[in-house]
């Protein structure tokens, strides 16, 4: 038996229907069940779930970012497969499958890993200043491989603006490149194509209709390959997405209170987190907030209570990562990281594409500001000057939190909000049961 695990982000059962006639002929074939994603229902916390079959207590990912309290530093989208703890789901097969081998291409942590092939997205950062758009991949010489035979990973498209099909494309392909070359025993394929237009304008936007037939078109035809190869293909998703347009400003509410510590550079401000008496690491529907005067710990607490938007504060139970509160917004509402009073005051990075600067995640990352005159012109002036070997920064994005429409991170949702499982008769509840389903694919089939 050999496996391919096609991780269709955002999918939900609502979403399958007249605009996904291969998901639907799938579904109706093989079964399809929602399940409680696992919390914060993110994708570094939900994959590492599906992973392990742990839960966060034991795998660690708290969510995409977190602050570093040794470093005194917010660190986002880091990608060492080192970070994630518990036997991963490859390592557990490998003892018991006759030479196992196992792809895992663009799902999250994916650098240092013990699959044995990996791509992942991987920009070189020159010492000039460049950002040069690559990939990162396990063995090394496979990424010249791969660029040579199918042009370079188009990363635009992978989040920002431009994002789109044509990176799910891309990674669709290297799949199928991977299956050529090695015929893994289980390929691991990470779709992000959904995501982009379910948060950017929500899953009841008329723009959904179309990206549903974009990549029910790359699913479709990535069916048709591996079970044409005899390669067994089971569908997932890590969360659905909800309806929003209540934005939560934390970090402004803690500024207004004196808890936050701020630091001008060079006229723009940055937040001093380490010198923060309290402050949020937004992501998504899901806040992180890290307390560093215990003294006013329990008024941190009574404001997070107070607050309008935020249905409920959790404790992660002392995980040395999360928060010292978690809090979590109503239905409607998602957090941002914005912690300055005057936009013209707004870091230099704020209006750029820079997931790893930013103190939290941000949506509007999605989107060019639509108060800018000819986008395209302020796009092509920066890559003239970065060709020019000009420093430069590229202002296109949006501070208005409204814009965003769709979110995720909330694990007590309505079914139609619940990512699905497809594939299997097994009886599916939570992240944990999507593992043990990907298990019993080859346990039910061991001589296959």
């Amino acid at each position: 038996m050999r496996v391919a695990v096609l991780n269709v982000v955002g999918l939900s059962k609502s979403l399958i229907g007249e605009h996904t006639s291969r998901l639907l002929d799938f579904s109706q074939k093989h079964g399809c069940q929602s399940y409680q994603p696992a919390f914060p229902a993110v994708t570094c916390t939900a994959q590492s779930s599906i992973l392990t079959g742990k839960d966060v207590d034991q795998h660690g990912i708290v969510a995409n970012g977190w602050y570093d309290r040794e470093c005194a530093e917010v660190r986002f989208w880091k990608q060492s497969n080192h970070l994630v703890q518990g036997e991963k789901l490859w390592e557990k097969l490998r003892k018991e499958v006759a030479d196992f081998t196992c792809a895992k291409l663009f799902w999250w942590y994916n650098m240092h890993s013990t699959a044995d092939y990996s791509i992942t997205p991987r920009p070189l950062y020159p010492a000039d200043g460049r950002k040069v758009f690559d990939i990162h991949t396990q063995p090394m010489a496979m990424r010249d491989e791969l660029k040579r035979d199918l042009g370079a990973f188009p990363f635009p498209s992978f989040w920002g603006p431009a994002a789109g099909i044509p990176c799910s494309r891309w990674i669709a392909n290297s799949a199928k490149w991977v299956e050529r070359k090695h015929a893994p025993t289980l390929s691991l394929i990470y779709l992000p194509h959904l995501d982009y237009v379910l948060q950017k304008d929500g899953p009841d936007s008329e723009q959904v209709p179309h990206a549903l037939g974009e990549i029910d078109a790359v699913v479709g035809d990535l069916i048709d390959y591996y079970e044409g190869r005899g390669v067994k293909v089971v569908i997932l998703s890590e969360y659905g997405i909800s309806r929003v347009s209540s934005p939560i400003h934390l970090n402004r509410l803690f500024r207004q209170k004196g808890w936050l510590s701020i630091k001008d550079e060079l006229g723009r401000e940055t937040l001093d987190v380490g010198g923060c008496r309290a402050f949020a690491v937004a992501d998504h529907q899901v806040a992180h907030v890290y307390v560093n005067d215990d003294s006013i710990r329990d008024e941190v607490k009574a404001l997070l209570d107070q607050t309008d938007g935020v249905d409920e504060v959790r404790s992660m139970n002392g995980l040395g990562r999360a928060g010292d509160f978690v809090a979590v917004s109503g239905p409607d509402a998602w957090f941002t990281y914005y912690y300055w009073l005057e936009d013209a005051l707004a870091p230099d990075f704020a209006r750029c594409v820079d997931i790893h600067r930013k103190p939290g995640y941000d949506p509007c990352e999605l989107f060019l500001d639509p108060g800018l005159s000819l986008p395209k012109w302020q796009i092509a002036k920066f890559l003239l000057k970065k060709k020019l070997g000009m420093r430069a920064l590229l202002e296109v994005i949006p501070l208005d939190a409204s814009l965003v429409k769709g979110s995720h991170g909330r694990d007590r949702v309505p079914e139609n909000e619940q990512p699905v499982w497809l594939g299997t008769d097994d009886v599916v509840e939570t992240a944990t049961d999507v593992h043990n389903a990907i298990l019993r694919c080859f346990r039910s089939n061991p001589a296959s």
